[in-house]
């Protein structure tokens, strides 16, 4: 349901690297009289700025930006002591990031696939303060909790990456090399190959093609 309407309309900020993408959402958004775009940001530094400048209620967050990474985003709003809530729509499926957005401090996770109806009501749902996730997380998060299972501790071997090990990990999938992820990141190549060592491991992986395969698939399965 809408938000009442004799009140202000809730400010909502959109973060995304595509411009097209970005300015659908605002127009989706702009057809309800109690929401308003206040800004876009497509990366890390931009959005930050936005949030202090702009002073948004909710702010809609893509995972993939065109510098930083949503999750980093998410957890430097929660470190600065940031009122606004957080929504991620992403092109990836639930299965993995869901989870590790709700840790990081936002109140739910939409793709883009489901966006197009549901992206108002779940933006109305986070500001009210709620969680908002597909009915097949919420059950799955449901069961493990009954189960005992902490978050992050499924059966899939990538839930064991960290957030930033994932990130390249995500990268290496979409075939970017180790100059291009380290520009991207904007960390050192001697980190990456860090990052690309402990993956191995936690994959029981021993060859770098074998660790690009494993990360195309992943890419390509999660879209």
């Amino acid at each position: 349901m809408p938000r009442n309407e004799s009140a202000k309309p809730a400010r909502v900020l959109i973060v995304d690297d595509h411009p097209a993408v970005r300015e659908a959402l605002a127009l989706r958004i702009s057809r309800n009289a109690d929401l308003l775009v206040c800004g876009e940001a497509s990366d890390l530094a931009e959005a930050l700025q936005l949030i202090s400048e702009t002073k948004p209620d909710v702010a809609v967050i893509d995972i993939g930006l065109k510098t930083g990474n949503g999750l980093d985003l998410i957890k430097r709003i929660k470190a600065r002591g940031e009122t606004v809530r957080m929504l991620v729509w992403s092109m990836y499926q639930e299965s993995l990031y869901a989870e590790r957005v709700l840790q990081a401090g936002a109140l739910g996770y939409i793709t883009k696939e489901q966006a197009t109806d549901k992206i108002v009501d779940a933006i109305r749902r986070v500001l009210d303060g709620k969680i908002y996730l597909s009915e097949a997380m919420t059950e799955k998060l449901l069961i493990r909790i009954q189960a005992g299972s902490a978050l992050g501790q499924g059966h899939r071997p990538e839930e064991c990456l960290s957030d930033r090990e994932l990130e390249v990990f995500q990268l290496i999938g979409s075939s970017l090399d180790t100059q291009e992820i380290a520009t991207r990141l904007n960390v050192s190549p001697k980190t990456v190959e860090t990052y690309r060592f402990r993956m191995k491991e936690k994959l029981n992986i021993t060859d770098s093609k074998e660790l690009f395969r494993r990360a195309l698939h992943w890419v390509e399965e999660n879209h």
